[in-house]
């Protein structure tokens, strides 16, 4: 929560407006199970035009968390909220709930996202009783180990997901759908002009549309 103040004239006399306003919030999820590496470094790339844009951008990774996968159990179909596993997966699911936007990314693992991701976005169910994700700002990254490594499949995966919950889709000018890397070993990702530029374009595309 920030403050802002205004001092304007009204009748010759200054005075001050004083009010507070609410900074605009995005989570960032990074899939991978390796610390800082070329997905994260994606991630920082979309929050550059971000947080230009003065919102705040915020990094979860899944690794420092115990998600377990969804057993089908239905407990939040009547209970929304409500969930039996005993784990963190609702901590991060409630953090997007209050966040404007997502940034989901991943490396590609079998041509899809990983399995930890996987299990995040599974568990989010929970939160699409009420679609409390609606109209939130999406934007999807996916790392791969070459240009054809599984990326486009990834990134639908991803977006697939926001469709479910009535999230709005961001898309760069390059890339499809989403931000789209290749890299392979620990830093490689730097190497990479165009997967750096597109999620260049898809944080100004998401500062866009939560500026609306």
């Amino acid at each position: 929560m920030t403050l802002r103040i205004r001092k304007d004239f009204l009748g010759g006399r200054r005075f001050r407006c004083t009010r507070r306003v609410e900074r605009m919030k995005v989570l960032a999820i990074n899939g991978s199970p390796r610390k800082n590496g070329n997905t994260q470094l994606m991630i920082e790339e979309v929050a550059k035009p971000l947080r230009r844009a003065r919102i705040e951008v915020e990094s979860v990774s899944v690794r420092d968390y115990e998600i377990r996968p969804c057993n089908a159990c239905e407990v939040c179909y009547g209970k929304p909220w409500h969930c039996p596993i005993k784990d963190d997966a609702l901590e991060i699911l409630r953090r997007m709930a209050d966040a404007d936007g997502h940034i989901v990314a991943s490396p590609v693992y079998g041509a899809g996202v990983t399995a930890q991701l996987k299990a995040l976005l599974d568990r989010s169910v929970i939160a699409c009783m009420n679609q409390d994700f609606k109209d939130k700002v999406g934007g999807a990254i996916a790392v791969g180990a070459d240009s054809h490594g599984g990326q486009e499949l990834t990134i639908l995966q991803i977006t697939s997901s926001f469709a479910f919950h009535g999230m709005i889709v961001a898309i760069p000018r390059i890339g499809l759908f989403g931000a789209m890397g290749t890299a392979n070993g620990r830093g490689d990702i730097k190497k990479d002009k165009n997967g750096l530029q597109s999620a260049k374009d898809l944080g100004e595309r998401m500062a866009e549309l939560l500026k609306r």
